[in-house]
């Protein structure tokens, strides 16, 4: 199990997301996007952009992917 906070995923927060891999953690990153601007958070909200910004651009988005994938593997394990 590794963990990323939410700014780690170019996100606005340091909420971690705990996974045993980096789509886990993306993955949870995504869902808290989506719950933090349905509550109306504009902080969030450029992040959520961001993200969905990413997959309509898949050279963009698959360099982001590689990028965090990356970063998830030189974690330490917890």
């Amino acid at each position: 199990m590794k963990t990323m906070t939410c700014s780690q995923l170019g996100g606005p927060c340091d909420l971690q997301h705990h996974g045993e891999t980096a789509d886990d953690v993306i993955n949870a990153q995504d869902r808290h996007l989506k719950e933090a601007v349905a509550a109306g958070d504009g902080a969030h909200e450029q992040a959520r952009k961001d993200m969905k910004w990413r997959w309509v651009h898949p050279k963009k988005a698959m360099g982001w992917y590689n990028d965090t994938k990356r970063a998830f593997a030189e974690l330490p394990e917890e």
